[in-house]
C-alpha cells in the first residue's frame, strides 16, 4: 500500500499552484502524474534509487519530470515523504527528520 504523508501532499498542492498560476490543465495533468508514477511502489518498493544524501536503504526516490518523489518503506507499506524540485537542496526538515 502507498500512502501519501500530509507533508507530501502539502508538496503537490504546493506544486500545483504554482503550475495553474500559468496553465490549471498543466498543473492537474503534472500532480496526477506524479501520483500515478508511484502506484509501481505498491508491487516493487525498491524500483527508486536510494537517495544519496541519505545512505539509507529504505529511504528511495523516483525521479519523474523534474522533481524527486522520496519515500520510504515500512514493512507492508510506502510512504511518499516529500515531493521536492531536482534543483531544490534536500535539507532533513524536508524529510521530518
Amino acid at each position: 500500500m502507498v500512502i501519501w504523508s500530509a507533508p507530501a501532499k502539502a508538496d503537490l498542492r504546493s506544486i500545483h499552484d504554482f503550475i495553474a498560476a500559468d496553465s490549471r490543465h498543466y498543473a492537474r495533468k503534472v500532480v496526477q502524474d506524479l501520483i500515478d508514477k508511484t502506484d509501481i511502489l505498491d508491487r516493487l518498493p525498491r524500483v527508486g534509487r536510494v537517495v544519496p544524501e541519505l545512505g539509507d536503504d529504505n529511504i528511495r526516490e523516483l525521479l519523474p519530470f523534474s522533481y524527486r518523489v522520496i519515500y520510504e518503506i515500512k514493512s507492508e507499506v510506502v510512504v511518499v515523504l516529500a515531493v521536492v524540485h531536482k534543483r531544490r537542496e534536500l535539507q532533513p526538515e524536508i524529510l521530518g527528520r
